[in-house]
């Protein structure tokens, strides 16, 4: 779900409005800085905001469009000492915000986005009563905005993605949200709300609601190939504009097109005046890994000198770590996960301090054949996975093999052969602290979903939601609750 989370604060949106003693016009002043923010050139962005400010006074765009500056600069490096500046930029800016004529549709447009930017920051940072707090208001003032202005479709926007979103939690966390906010939704409401924000191509954000409404049907209603064509039709431009750079690679990761991911990535925009984006290294360098590039590690190092944020880091170095084991250097990679220490709850991060924990690096044929899958390269991982000996694999190895086998099958489409190997990988693995369980449960929930077995679907999905495995179990029952929600709306 990290490319779903980041775009959803990547490109939220605002709007021109009506006129009082603090009105809200996406004057062509606005209009440029809004490109420019969405270009990630923050400092001429921001540059443009105190000249707004000066010019239209009484202009409240400009409070929005820094919202968006903030959020950027928060969220692509994730350096936490700059959170307590900013978040007392937010505060004068809900009490600016505020101050707008309250008949106009974009009064509590506006605040419910500067309440989306700051939750979203919430929940990088592991706030989560923050952010239900920011997300409960925010959902509020949309849920009004829509009664009193039903024909304004920017509302449905960000009311389709809160919709969706929550109708993607698992029940065992529901109980947070419907102590700690209003918050209620499903996928099938959210889709429709995000196509009548779709219906209105006349605003200046018709763009990034086709971007965030395709990230939608990738993540949550499981259409990774519907999400790529949708995105591939836009008019984005990856060479000169690293938002959109961002946006097609991670799709092409999503649908197995690992070599696009790679090439896109390499021709990312650097230096000049647009922001840092680090984690685009990051993703390049993980392309690089699943096709068996030792030269991965450079992209991951990369990422760890300019990333001044916790998230992520353990991942990359145990990314490193393999990328010296592919090489056959057991020694460096036992000192590079020496340096992993924790502090990041996010799942690649718990799984790579889980694997420095344990001391034991993992069998050499499983990464190959692990990597060569999430490439989409699923010949190559098949013969990886053919020519290693079962007899020699420890238990928890044999479980992975099992796992992994099936995984490969269906990328295959050998889909008989997955089931088969995803439901011994249950059996057998239930109370297994590894994932592997949990997520052939999903799998094979969606593979019956796809050829129409809803019964099945639903059991697997359900199979999924009581299996508690130590690792990625909040990102997987997450998955399987879509799933359930899906099936929901289709026998309604």
């Amino acid at each position: 779900m990290r490319e779903l989370l980041l775009l959803c604060g990547l490109i939220w949106g605002g709007a021109a409005g009506s006129a009082t003693e603090f009105d809200y016009v996406f004057s062509p002043e606005a209009e440029v800085i809004y490109a420019n923010v969405m270009r990630l050139e923050l400092d001429l962005a921001q540059a443009g905001i105190t000249r707004l400010k000066q010019t239209e006074p009484r202009n409240l765009a400009a409070y929005h469009l820094e919202s968006y500056v903030d959020f950027f600069r928060l969220y692509l490096s994730g350096d936490e000492s700059l959170d307590g500046l900013l978040a007392e930029r937010f505060d004068q800016r809900v009490a600016m915000l505020e101050q707008g004529d309250q008949t106009s549709p974009y009064y509590r447009y506006a605040l419910a986005e500067a309440r989306l930017h700051r939750s979203l920051i919430d929940l990088r940072f592991e706030r989560h009563l923050a952010a239900f707090r920011h997300l409960n208001r925010a959902h509020k003032e949309l849920r009004d905005n829509a009664k009193l202005f039903p024909d304004f479709a920017l509302t449905y926007k960000d009311l389709g993605l809160l919709h969706a979103a929550v109708g993607a939690i698992p029940p065992q966390y529901k109980w947070g949200v419907e102590l700690f906010s209003s918050l209620s939704g499903t996928i099938a409401e959210g889709r429709k709300e995000l196509l009548l924000a779709l219906a209105n191509t006349t605003n200046p954000f018709h763009l990034e609601t086709q971007v965030l409404y395709a990230f939608m049907e990738l993540h949550l209603a499981d259409e990774p190939e519907e999400a790529y064509r949708s995105v591939k039709q836009l008019a984005l431009h990856p060479a000169t504009n690293n938002l959109h750079c961002f946006v097609l690679a991670a799709l092409a990761m999503r649908t197995d097109r690992n070599a696009e991911a790679i090439v896109l990535l390499e021709r990312q925009q650097r230096g000049g005046g647009t922001a840092d984006f680090p984690y685009l290294d990051f993703l390049l360098g993980q392309a690089k890994l699943r096709n068996l590039n030792p030269q991965a590690r450079i992209h991951f190092q990369s990422f760890l000198l300019r990333y001044a944020g916790r998230h992520f880091r353990e991942e990359a170095i145990q990314k490193i770590a393999w990328s010296y084991l592919l090489e056959g250097n057991i020694d460096r990679y036992h000192r590079t996960m020496a340096e992993i220490s924790g502090g990041s709850r996010a799942g690649g991060d718990e799984s790579a301090a889980r694997e420095a924990a344990g001391d034991r690096a993992p069998h050499l044929g499983l990464l190959r054949a692990r990597l060569l899958f999430d490439g989409g390269y699923f010949a190559r991982a098949r013969t990886e996975l053919d020519g290693i000996a079962l007899a020699a694999l420890t238990p928890d190895e044999q479980l992975e093999h099992r796992y992994r086998t099936g995984r490969v099958l269906g990328g295959l489409k050998d889909y008989a052969g997955a089931l088969s190997f995803y439901a011994r990988t249950i059996t057998l693995g239930r109370d297994n602290p590894a994932f592997y369980a949990c997520n052939a449960a999903l799998q094979a929930g969606l593979l019956e979903e796809k050829r129409g077995n809803s019964v099945a679907a639903r059991k697997y999905f359900q199979t999924c939601l009581g299996i508690d495995p130590a690792e990625y179990r909040t990102g997987l029952h997450m998955l399987a609750k879509a799933g359930l929600d899906r099936l929901a709306s289709t026998d309604r």
